[in-house]
């Protein structure tokens, strides 16, 4: 009799047994089968998440990469001050800001031509820096927009080179090298103290 109980309560063991690991099979199989469908969908997002960040990433250059000056120059002067000129044009499709300007002749001041309380024309300091329209151009030229070198450290003699730093309204900067011309033409006066004339004028 306990031969013939053991024998059952044995097998009944095994079934639960065989069971369980079955189930487990079953659970493991349904587990990769659920990764597999999602790994396609997570590999298709991070693939078309990439040209995205590539593009937004992507350098869009600086101000002085669009930025160019013709017909450079600036005027001959023993001491004192004088001033800059050239043509600038921008082949960008936004504009660009002249916010300052450094030269080792002098300290530079951007400067503009406006009228006064009286009713006269003046040179003065332009606030804000002077700025070149998209696929435009501006002239700095005797007689208006113009970079003034103040107090100069040495003569700026005719037919030398002199190179003026332009700094932009991104940070970028534009060196410009200029050579020195004689000419002579009306003083024009300045506003908001500024007591010493200078030439402007192209005649001469």
């Amino acid at each position: 009799m306990s031969a013939r109980t053991t024998a059952p309560s044995s097998r009944t063991s095994v079934r639960p047994r065989r069971t369980a690991l079955l189930g487990t099979a079953v659970t493991t199989l349904a587990l990769l089968a659920v990764a597999g469908c999602s790994a396609p969908s997570a590999g298709t997002s991070s693939d078309a998440a990439t040209p995205s960040t590539s593009s937004d990433s992507a350098p869009a250059g600086t101000a002085a990469d669009h930025l160019t000056a013709t017909d450079p120059w600036i005027k001959a002067a023993e001491s004192g001050m004088t001033a800059a000129f050239a043509v600038l044009h921008n082949d960008g499709d936004q504009d660009v800001t002249v916010v300052g300007a450094t030269s080792d002749l002098s300290r530079v001041e951007i400067h503009e031509m406006a009228t006064d309380a009286s009713g006269a024309m003046v040179m003065r300091e332009k606030e804000g820096g002077l700025t070149i329209p998209a696929g435009g151009e501006r002239a700095f030229e005797p007689g208006g927009d113009h970079l003034m070198l103040m107090e100069l450290s040495s003569p700026v003699e005719p037919g030398a080179e002199y190179d003026v730093t332009l700094e932009l309204s991104d940070g970028s900067t534009l060196v410009v090298t200029a050579p020195a011309r004689t000419f002579a033409g009306a003083k024009e006066s300045y506003d908001e103290g500024h007591d010493e004339g200078h030439d402007m004028s192209h005649d001469g």
